[in-house]
């Protein structure tokens, strides 16, 4: 019972990856359908025509009648070869979409999935799994593209095994028979015969499961040996980290360290070992069920249970359905093992959202003539742990500021800061308290409309190998002159006059050869139109100026109020003299605001955090 239980829990987890495939990529689960189908009805077709013909030489049949047999096979034979054809060109295009179908997929997951999964190491670790199965080993869902033609070639090959073998076990040779050939007359060497042939099955799917077994075990305690190999090979092919290994001449380290995660022989030889030892037992079960079947067909026909065709006919079909039920059990323990990969698939898809979406609209404030401009944001009494932490990030956050205002937020290291902008922008939800947006709780807005009213440009932002325009508006299609108004706002705009296809210009060097390299202060100006192109009326800027020279910095603080315009600034720096401009300066220490308000205020209090701050930065600039 329990094995029962096992097998069908087995079956359930294949089918929901065939279903996975085909939400997928349906076409290449119809095309490869298609082709094993067409596969299995040329040999059989020509199985059966070939015995009709040899029964009809046998019978004495006019050469006209047996020139239709022979028609009929070749004609057949070439529809189906021109039909293979069509399709095969089909499997192929599909074949080469499918890889980008399941990173699009997985992308789209990603894309879903609540953000305290994608902040998890442990979420990477799997979705390296995952891909380091199929990229090497072709394991998970494109092991079950390969199965498709296989598992309906076989399914065919039994049914049609069995409608064209039913006469060799029901036939009976006419006349008196007695000792062996009464025997093998009699329908219990018939059920002998079955019994053989499930033996002989049983013995094959044993030996092709142990063999299954061993080359699975061996191959997935490779898996994170794979993953750090695949990793110092894409180092040392990676343009932008070329510079440093020929400054230090990291290249031996790296190559060593790839070497020592090759696979090592031991696995291929065990590998090897045991498929030589399982294959010599099949074959000689294989061997002595096939003696004893063309002894069994061989009998009949010479006592007249049937002609030379249908000898012919039988001795093929019964091979055929052999060999079809083997490889039936061959693919499912194929699929049993791979099993392991598809739960681990959908283990990465299944992750639960937690996060309430909500449903109310977000109020849209028009920021043209006219619009009320009435967005209001409050944390009211947050504190907030990560996931599996027991410490808090942030404890009794209380702070409110109302469209149009500048706020900055400072502080030390790992004092809460970033932290804070992860719930303002609802990547997390507070552990305790509320954050209200015009009086009411944000798990209440509906999630992506409440996205919608914030433009972020993170610390670590990242531009794409794409053109200029696209990435400023993360889009294939843009307004061209809003884009330009963005970068020079953004101070990029004596840079725009000098790239070679102006918006055109693709980014970097990754998929074009013509791509423009930029510099780090570059890359922060475009993140920054990026954030007004969006036109959100909250902008988040993390160390918007990191990156930027004297110069520049000074240009963007300078215009930072026509750069931001009437919307809600939120800023976050390191650098206390660039939030001088800002309305309210939240200062944070520890998880907590520790103090709040403006600047003059802030610097008259000895004894407060951002005077210890400010000071200790000051002395840099006063030496």
């Amino acid at each position: 019972m329990f094995e029962l239980k096992k097998a069908k829990c087995e079956l359930q987890t294949i089918l929901r990856g065939y279903k996975l495939l085909y939400s997928i990529d349906k076409d290449i689960i119809i095309y490869k359908a298609l082709r094993a189908a067409i596969a299995v009805v040329s040999p059989y077709t020509t199985l059966y025509f070939t015995a009709q013909l040899i029964s009809g030489i046998a019978a004495g049949k006019t050469f006209g009648q047996l020139m239709v047999y022979a028609a009929l096979i070749v004609t057949i034979n070439l529809i189906m070869s021109v039909l293979s054809r069509l399709v095969s060109r089909k499997i192929r295009i599909a074949d080469q979409n499918l890889w980008n179908s399941i990173s699009l997929y997985f992308n789209s997951v990603n894309m879903k999935m609540q953000y305290e999964h994608l902040e998890n190491p442990a979420t990477h670790l799997k979705r390296d799994r995952i891909f380091q199965a199929q990229n090497a080993n072709g394991f998970g869902v494109m092991l079950l593209s390969w199965q498709v033609e296989t598992f309906v070639n076989v399914i065919a090959s039994i049914i049609l095994s069995v409608a064209l073998t039913l006469g060799l076990f029901t036939l009976k040779a006419p006349g008196e028979y007695h000792g062996m050939w009464n025997f093998v007359n009699s329908p219990l060497s018939a059920l002998i015969i079955l019994g053989l042939l499930c033996l002989n099955i049983i013995t094959s799917i044993k030996m092709t499961g142990k063999s299954s077994a061993v080359f699975y075990n061996e191959i997935k305690n490779l898996a994170d040996q794979n993953r750090v190999s695949f990793f110092y090979l894409e180092l040392l092919g990676n343009y932008e980290s070329a510079a440093e290994i020929r400054i230090f001449n990291e290249s031996p380290l790296i190559q060593k360290s790839w070497l020592n995660y090759m696979l090592h022989p031991v696995y291929t030889t065990n590998i090897v070992r045991a498929n030589a030892r399982f294959a010599r037992v099949q074959t000689g079960s294989g061997f002595v069920m096939n003696l004893v079947l063309y002894i069994f067909i061989g009998a009949k026909a010479y006592m007249g249970a049937f002609g030379i065709g249908n000898f012919v006919l039988y001795t093929g079909t019964v091979a055929k359905f052999v060999s079809a039920v083997t490889s039936l059990f061959d693919t499912f323990a194929r699929l049993k093992n791979n099993n392991i990969y598809l739960r681990e698939i959908f283990e990465y898809i299944d992750m639960p959202n937690t996060m309430y979406q909500g449903t109310l609209p977000v109020e849209k404030r028009a920021f043209c003539e006219g619009g009320d401009n009435d967005y209001e944001i409050e944390f009211r009494d947050v504190s907030f742990k990560y996931p599996a932490s027991e410490e808090y990030a942030l404890r009794h956050v209380s702070v409110k500021f109302h469209v149009g205002e500048r706020l900055a937020v400072v502080g030390m290291n790992g004092s809460g800061k970033t932290t804070f902008i992860k719930l303002l922008c609802r990547l997390y939800d507070p552990t305790e308290g509320e954050i209200l947006l015009n009086g009411i709780d944000i798990k209440k807005y509906d999630y992506d409309e409440y996205m919608s009213i914030f433009s972020v440009v993170f610390q670590d932002f990242k531009l794409f190998s794409f053109s200029l325009g696209q990435n400023v508006a993360a889009s294939v299609k843009y307004d061209r002159e809003r884009v330009k108004a963005c970068l020079e706002k953004a101070g990029f705009g004596a840079r725009l006059q000098e790239m070679p296809e102006g918006l055109d210009t693709c980014l970097y060097k990754d998929f074009e050869e013509n791509g423009v390299e930029i510099s780090g202060g570059e890359a922060q100006k475009i993140a920054l139109a990026r954030a007004l192109y969006k036109d959100a009326p909250f902008i988040v800027l993390d160390e918007p100026t990191a990156a930027l020279d004297p110069v520049a910095e000074y240009e963007v603080y300078f215009k930072f109020n026509e750069i931001v315009g009437n919307k809600t600034a939120i800023y976050i720096s390191h650098r206390l003299s660039s939030c001088r401009f800002c309305d309210e300066i939240a200062v944070f220490d520890n998880g907590k605001i520790v103090q709040q308000g403006n600047h003059e205020e802030l610097i008259a209090d000895e004894n407060g955090k951002y005077h210890e701050l400010w000071y200790a930065q000051a002395q840099y600039y006063n030496t």
